[in-house]
């Protein structure tokens, strides 16, 4: 997933979300373009070591552009996330089937139009406003048909039991 537009000062709360998000839903990583953001970083990180993904990759500082090139050349897909493309019931299933590792793009602030023009798909959630945060956890779910929901990472060191009434947290003294 890469982050467009990150404003440390002003967004970090929200990409941090979009981060929690990505990671939980099924995604391999964060890139946040352009900007260095520690924080962040290290927020990511800590829930990675106690709710599991060590693995999932958090960079910042890096040329987007470059990126998504370099993406598109080794044969991954890019797909936008905006209320202005395709409608992501209307492409989701020619997504998935093209069976693809995907960069999911989302802003922050107003994207420029060379992003909508070097992404492969243009994919809105909706045609109103709303949060990034949103889209992309409409689009993560969509495209794992739901399945990313009962996620418990091997590496874990916390995990939740469902339960009807009770907070039922479990602690694995090793992760499996």
């Amino acid at each position: 997933m890469l982050r467009l537009g990150h404003r440390p000062k002003r967004d970090m709360r929200v990409t941090t979300h979009v981060g929690l998000v990505a990671r939980a839903f099924g995604a391999s990583g964060m890139v946040i373009a352009s900007v260095k953001d520690e924080a962040i970083i290290k927020r990511l990180k800590r829930v990675c070591e106690v709710w599991g993904r060590r693995d999932f990759m958090v960079m910042d500082g890096i040329n987007p552009l470059d990126y998504i090139k370099s993406w598109k050349d080794s044969g991954g897909l890019v797909v936008h996330l905006t209320m202005y493309g395709l409608h992501i019931d209307d492409v989701i299933d020619t997504i998935r089937s093209l069976n693809k590792d995907i960069l999911v793009i989302v802003g922050a602030t107003k994207v420029p139009r060379v992003y909508y023009e070097i992404s492969d798909y243009n994919v809105a959630v909706g045609h109103q406003p709303h949060s990034e945060v949103a889209a992309l956890a409409v689009f993560l779910d969509r495209l794992y048909s739901g399945k990313e929901l009962k996620l418990i990472y091997s590496d874990a060191k916390l995990y939740i039991e469902p339960s009807p009434r009770e907070k039922r947290v479990i602690v694995r003294d090793q992760p499996r």
